[in-house]
């Protein structure tokens, strides 16, 4: 066979009489995109998507179906074919029916794989599960008891009935790891001899370390106070989230893969902002949001009025103000939900939470709000502090509220509350805990650049502050305090973007393209209904008088029957899909251009051992010329004519049914996750 030469995006590329453009390209380690050839049938050329341009000629080819022509000169990346090819790209994915990866994964802002590591809880592998959620979560112990559980929210099981317990089920998993005696222990990559510095060991902080460290890097976390963990050790209460027994075993595991920790060190005052940096490559600020908003009303300056995060921390560290009796909480978020129960628990008796707006607007988690109500706390909604009222020892006696009422919605689209004019009550108080957000104080991080609230400026894709070495994440930049899933995501995403940095091809976070089915085009009813697991407590009486842990965690039955509840909307091939692994190379897809009419959505098994999801089938024939060309079956066919067209399979004889159940290379072939193996 005669060889041949041409040239594709300059480079000489050697071949065969016969061969085509793609095939040599591909020999030649150039990676045209394709969906529909494959090397076991015939060239088909359906798909479009591996277009070149050919010099001299007015056409754009297909590389998949043209013989190469000797000393002919191909290009993949013209304007041309960029724009070809995203229009396939478009095309296809327009009609396509599927989701890429779990809506719940989607929701979490660390990313993490929920339905992946709810499947081997379902199977009893809780080390496995363990490993998942540390692919992007060093801390799932923690996080499984204190995290809002955004995920849920987004969860498919609540168009049956109730979302999955998502939260939970990594909790108990992580529990039963924890303490198995067997630990999973992630890989650490070789050292790099690269220097990172941490200023902030909270779940920012902590998680950075942890992933950087994977990475190779030589991590140092600096922290001012004694211990590790910021706002997950010193700002949530005991009865929430143990520290010893839980958060500290897990911050242990961080440092045996080999960081450093440094406690009681304080950027400003044990050395300069400057000299800290030099001795790193990079250094990460992840200081968190430590200063308590104030309420804004006269009067708060009285004695006895304190700051949410500071009583939570003074009541963490042994030094629980004198509260008295008589305690009003402002605020409506998870801080006023842990400063009324711990204030129930120091032996108040009469404790109130202030808020302006009703219980349906309140940010606080539900169960927050009800296990308050369950051990006593009195909600005092639609009022707001107007004036707060000392005595002649200058300490709290009283609040006067102003009565709201709720009018025309805000920019949050919350209805905004107005005060009724005239309207007040007179609470007796001792004291008075404000609990309507943080600040962050950036003192010490001299020349780091902040924005107009005075928070930390960092770039949304890179992290990077002003100066070129320094990077911010968490609750200390952009949009300030939020929760701490939040500042795990920033912290891991971040660490991908320096350990990027150290290695000098810096590559900015970006969300992939992704496909997304829309719950309104899913037919429920398919499913039957079976309630979702609830945590075990412990009783209210008994509860509000200690700070053991409120939650008894889920037994193995409750954990796996909950799992089963998953309907597992991520598609299984994602991980080895052609088609979204070259969609996502294609800068600003929008197969929303070309909506239009759908081919109709099901699921088969006619295929015996494999599910054929219409949904995600992109028409390229693969799997029918397969089994016909290869296999020599014919089981699958061309049904329909036009836009109409389907794949359809059929089953006339006995013995075809039984050479599909060991055959099953359609689905080896199958270039997206229309095909599963089930059997």
């Amino acid at each position: 066979m005669k060889q041949i030469t041409i040239t594709i995006d300059g480079k000489k590329c050697t071949g065969f009489e016969g061969n085509t453009v793609l095939s040599i390209a591909r020999n030649n380690g150039i990676d045209i995109p394709s969906l529909c050839y494959n090397g076991r049938v015939k060239v088909y050329g359906a798909c479009g998507v591996c277009v070149v341009e050919m010099d001299g000629s007015p056409k754009l080819q297909r590389s998949c179906a043209t013989v190469a022509t000797d000393g002919a000169v191909y290009h993949t990346d013209t304007p041309r074919v960029k724009q070809a090819r995203k229009v396939a790209f478009e095309l296809i994915m327009s009609d396509h029916e599927g989701d890429c990866l779990p809506p719940c994964m989607l929701r979490c802002p660390a990313n993490t794989n929920c339905q992946a590591y709810i499947k081997q809880i379902a199977l009893g592998n809780d080390k496995e599960a363990v490993r998942i959620v540390k692919e992007t979560n060093p801390l799932p112990a923690s996080i499984g008891r204190v995290c809002p559980h955004p995920c849920e929210k987004d969860c498919r099981r609540q168009y049956v009935e109730e979302p999955l317990s998502i939260a939970f089920l990594k909790y108990f998993a992580a529990d039963n790891d924890l303490f198995s005696g067997d630990t999973y222990v992630p890989e650490v990559a070789p050292d790099t001899g690269k220097r990172v510095g941490i200023i902030g060991g909270g779940p920012a902080g902590l998680t950075a370390a942890y992933f950087l460290r994977l990475a190779g890097h030589d991590v140092t976390v600096v922290d001012q106070m004694p211990h590790m963990g910021g706002m997950l050790r010193y700002g949530i209460p005991e009865y929430r989230l143990p520290k010893e027994g839980i958060l500290q075993k897990e911050i242990d595991q961080i440092e045996k893969l080999g960081v450093t920790f440094i406690n009681d060190y304080k950027i400003g005052r044990d050395t300069t902002f400057d000299d800290f940096r030099k001795y790193y490559d990079a250094t990460l600020v992840a200081i968190g949001a430590w200063t308590p908003s104030s309420i804004g009303c006269p009067g708060e300056d009285a004695e006895g009025v304190y700051g949410g995060i500071d009583f939570l921390r003074g009541v963490i560290q042994g030094n629980a103000p004198d509260i008295g009796k008589n305690v009003a909480i402002v605020g409506g978020g998870n801080t006023a939900m842990d400063a009324c129960r711990t204030s129930v628990r120091l032996g108040a008796e009469n404790v109130y939470v202030i808020y302006r707006r009703t219980e349906a607007e309140m940010p606080a988690e539900k169960v927050e709000i009800k296990e308050a109500k369950e051990e006593g706390v009195q909600f005092k909604f639609l009022t707001n502090p107007a004036e707060i009222i000392a005595g002649p020892d200058g300490h709290v006696k009283q609040m006067k509220l102003q009565v709201m009422e709720l009018g025309e919605p805000d920019e949050s689209g919350r209805r905004k509350p107005v005060p009724v004019e005239g309207k007040f009550e007179i609470l007796e108080l001792d004291s008075v805990i404000s609990a309507i957000g943080q600040r962050v104080d950036p003192a010490g991080m001299d020349g780091v650049a902040l924005n107009k609230r005075g928070i930390i400026a960092a770039d949304e894709t890179t992290f990077r502050t002003n100066l070129p070495d320094v990077f911010a994440v968490g609750d200390a930049t952009n949009r300030g305090a939020s929760i701490a899933i939040e500042a795990i995501g920033e912290g891991q995403k971040a660490a991908k973007v320096i350990d990027s940095f150290l290695k000098g091809n810096e590559i900015p976070f970006s969300m992939p393209f992704l496909s997304k089915r829309d719950p309104k085009n899913i037919d429920f009813s398919q499913w039957k209904t079976q309630p979702r697991t609830e945590m075990p407590v412990r009783e209210a009486e008994v509860r509000r008088s200690d700070f053991k842990e409120v939650n008894k965690g889920f037994d193995r039955d409750d954990a796996v029957k909950e799992a089963l509840r998953c309907l597992e909307c991520g598609c299984h091939d994602y991980g080895e899909c052609e088609l979204i692994k070259f969609a996502q190379r294609e800068p600003q897809l929008d197969p929303s251009r070309f909506a239009g009419e759908k081919h109709p959505y099901y699921k088969e098994q006619r295929l015996v051992c494999i599910e054929r999801d219409q949904g995600k089938c992109m028409s390229c024939n693969l799997c029918v010329r397969v089994c016909d060309e290869e296999v020599g079956a014919g089981l699958l066919g061309l049904v329909g004519r036009g836009f109409n067209t389907v794949i359809k399979p059929e089953f006339n004889d006995p013995k075809t049914v039984e050479k599909c159940l060991t055959c099953k290379a359609c689905a080896e072939v199958c270039p997206t996750g229309a095909l599963k193996i089930i059997g």
